[in-house]
């Protein structure tokens, strides 16, 4: 869902809610780990997987907007090595994948 997505199911119920409490909140949320910002799209997603040390590769559906969440741990020390070449000091990782889910593309 998109940050205004989010804000109208919350001012559903309580309508004086602004936008800057739901990107504050969403912010929150993203740095503590507990939700996934999608970049290419703009929207947010809750976050299903344990990521200490790993990467979250989401698999974006084009047609019905599903989100997988897959464990790229094993794509961590290659991403790593990848930087490290021209010492890039990396802050987060997130691979976002777009295509069709398996019910779509059925």
């Amino acid at each position: 869902m998109t940050a205004y997505q989010i804000l109208e199911q919350l001012q559903i119920g309580e309508p004086t809610i602004a936008p800057p409490t739901v990107y504050r909140t969403l912010s929150a949320l993203t740095e503590q780990g507990r939700a996934h910002r999608l970049e290419s799209i703009n929207a947010f997603v809750p976050c299903r997987c344990d990521h200490v040390e790993s990467v979250p590769v989401l698999a974006i559906c084009e047609s019905c907007g599903s989100v997988e969440e897959h464990d790229g741990s094993d794509l961590l020390p290659k991403l790593t090595a990848l930087t490290d070449k021209k010492a890039f000091h990396s802050v987060r990782h997130i691979v976002e994948i777009h295509g069709l889910c398996g019910t779509c593309a059925a």
